[in-house]
């Protein structure tokens, strides 16, 4: 092996025992409380918006409303550095994958554990830029308004509704087969456990409606060219209120993401990892 084979080497075996170091999993494990807690305000916003009152039922409005509490800043560092410590974790799985996979099993596994660095890393960003005391960026309107006016704009959304779609689909599959489970290790037996259980299952239901009509607006949207009507999850939770019996249906996908967050918060103890 050449020297700078054996750097290389040598920089990879660095990299993923620093990913298995004990600190870095603590780390990485409190990005799913951050994640946790993101969805509980979430949930929490939208059941004030079902009862009448006012607020962004999305993940702008959950920090902000993080940001205006008496420790705000400190926690939005904490959950920033927390989701991107997971974001790298998750990353680590893609070039360092715990054990051997074949074919089709391997790159599925990457692209999944990639996708999921994506998110989390997007999500530590934004709690980094509300901790620096700035916004989420530009409305999801005007750059769904920038992407249709470009040639290939309206393809793009178009997929990305369908893969919003796909997401939905999967997170009611795995909350319906409790196929979260499989990612749990040392999960208490008995009510303890039950009640983690229900938890997911709620929470996995709950996050794929919300998703799934998200991706059904962005798609509405496209096709209409009506960037209008792609109003970021806020949009997609309110819309439930024009639907018949549309409070209580609010109201459910609420608590569901309430209880989503829990799940999470939960979740950072038992992950497999």
């Amino acid at each position: 092996m050449s020297d700078l084979g054996r750097q290389a080497r040598k920089v990879a075996d660095g990299a993923e025992d620093a990913a298995d170091s004990k600190p870095f999993i603590i780390a990485a494990r409190a990005g799913y409380v951050a994640a946790g807690l993101l969805h509980i305000l979430i949930g929490v916003i939208a059941v004030r918006v079902a009862s009448g009152g006012s607020g962004s039922p999305d993940q702008a409005g959950a920090m902000s409303s993080l940001a205006s509490t008496p420790f705000g800043g400190i926690l939005l560092w904490a959950c920033a550095i927390g989701c991107c410590a997971l974001a790298l974790f998750l990353l680590s799985e893609v070039f360092f994958p715990p054990q051997r996979l074949d074919g089709k099993e391997d790159v599925i596994y990457r692209l999944k554990n990639g996708g999921k660095a994506v998110v989390y890393a997007a999500i530590g960003i934004g709690f980094a830029q509300y901790a620096l005391g700035g916004g989420g960026g530009g409305s999801t309107q005007s750059t769904s308004a920038a992407l249709m006016a470009s040639p290939a704009g309206p393809a793009l959304l178009l997929a990305i509704g369908v893969g919003i779609l796909i997401v939905a689909g999967y997170f009611v599959y795995s909350g319906v087969t409790q196929k979260f489970e499989e990612h749990l290790s040392g999960k208490p037996s008995g009510s303890t456990g039950k009640a983690i259980t229900t938890l997911g299952t709620i929470g996995y239901v709950a996050k794929g409606i919300a998703l799934g009509v998200l991706g059904i607006l962005v798609i509405t949207a496209t096709v209409t060219h009506d960037p209008e009507k792609s109003s970021g999850l806020d949009g997609a939770l309110k819309s439930l209120q024009e639907q018949p019996f549309g409070v209580y249906i609010l109201g459910a996908v609420a608590l569901g993401l309430i209880a989503y967050g829990v799940f999470m918060v939960v979740r950072s103890r038992y992950q497999r990892m």
